[in-house]
């Protein structure tokens, strides 16, 4: 889905479509100031300039998504507010409406399976699909098909999505990139040395910065410079299964099937303070929202039927060092105060 946060307050705020907006950075309390502020106006009718700007955004917060037109800025996803604010301060600031997210996630995914039933879920905003089987999702490459899905999608939510095409996985998440927003790409394996040789190595899912960085030193920066290399090599340097994968990769090979039943590894709760908390005279207000996390993490754990035996805790410092600690029960449990119990320990 293109910018899926974004586009899904678009559909709540249409004036702002085409501006810049980054989504994050606060509970969602927006709506009612608008509201009391502009009168009881409709939601669509509140004037641009009554909503809040990056350049006023005091906190920690961390961006979500950025609307394309923040993006043409260098905003994107993961990057602190407060670095956001000095690359494009006259960005919106809307916080995240997971409800609304999560009922167009479904909506869209739905709609999917109407039409291609083999899909692998991959998060709230993105699935693999197999069209081996759909009749005529071989008609142009899969265009038709695609297109097909992009039109009953946007039906359905009135929200675009970016489509790529190719003979596995792994080139498919590449391809799904090239033509955003509303955009659908087609990758052969005889494209491999054209369309995606020249591209940066991260652009491989799989290879993050540390390995990237890495890759840099030993002078491979793209695709195709990683695949000149000797799979001994890469194994020498990255180790046995690292290296052989990245060899794999850099050639477009890739044999994981659609996994239509996958279940998910772990499931966590976290927050970023608006303020940096001291383990002494902020003890009180820590431990409610140490609480209020494992509470929601049970919850979460009991809406989608599932129990966990091992409780971890990150905590990240105003450094931003991270320090990780866990423990594992003798039975699974999604009770809260349990978690709770074991967190604190």
């Amino acid at each position: 889905m293109d910018a899926f946060y974004a586009s899904v307050e678009l559909l709540r705020y249409p004036q702002l479509k085409g501006l810049p907006a980054v989504i994050g950075g606060g509970r969602r309390k927006i709506d009612e100031s608008l509201l009391a502020d502009n009168e009881g106006r409709e939601l669509r009718f509140i004037p641009v300039e009554a909503f809040p700007r990056l350049r006023d955004y005091v906190g920690r917060g961390v961006i979500t998504t950025a609307t394309y037109a923040a993006r043409q800025f260098g905003v994107g996803s993961a990057m602190g507010m407060m670095k956001a604010a000095k690359l494009c301060p006259q960005a919106i600031v809307l916080p995240v409406d997971f409800d609304e997210v999560r009922k167009y996630s479904k909506l869209f995914k739905s709609t999917i399976l109407d039409i291609a039933p083999v899909m692998q879920d991959r998060g709230i905003d993105e699935v693999y699909i197999d069209f081996t089987d759909v009749p005529g999702g071989q008609r142009e490459g899969g265009r038709v098909l695609a297109r097909l899905i992009q039109k009953a999608i946007f039906e359905a939510t009135q929200l675009t999505c970016s489509i790529g095409v190719a003979p596995n996985k792994l080139l498919a998440k590449m391809a799904s990139e090239f033509n955003k927003p509303n955009g659908i790409s087609i990758v052969h394996d005889s494209d491999l040395q054209t369309l995606i040789w020249p591209l940066a190595c991260r652009k491989i899912n799989g290879i993050g910065p540390k390995a990237d960085e890495k890759l840099q030193r030993l002078g491979i920066h793209t695709i195709g410079e990683l695949a000149a290399q000797l799979p001994a090599f890469l194994i020498d340097n990255f180790g046995k299964a690292t290296g052989a994968w990245m060899h794999e990769a850099a050639w477009g090979r890739d044999d994981r099937p659609i996994e239509t039943g996958s279940e998910p590894v772990s499931m966590s709760r976290e927050t970023t303070f608006d303020r940096d908390l001291h383990a002494v005279r902020d003890k009180a207000e820590l431990g409610a929202i140490f609480t209020r996390l494992c509470l929601k993490l049970a919850e979460d754990l009991q809406r989608k039927g599932y129990v966990a035996k091992t409780i971890g805790i990150k905590l990240r410092y105003d450094d931003f060092r991270i320090a990780t600690r866990d423990q594992t029960m003798a039975s699974a449990t999604a009770d809260g105060k349990t978690i709770r119990a074991m967190a604190g320990a």
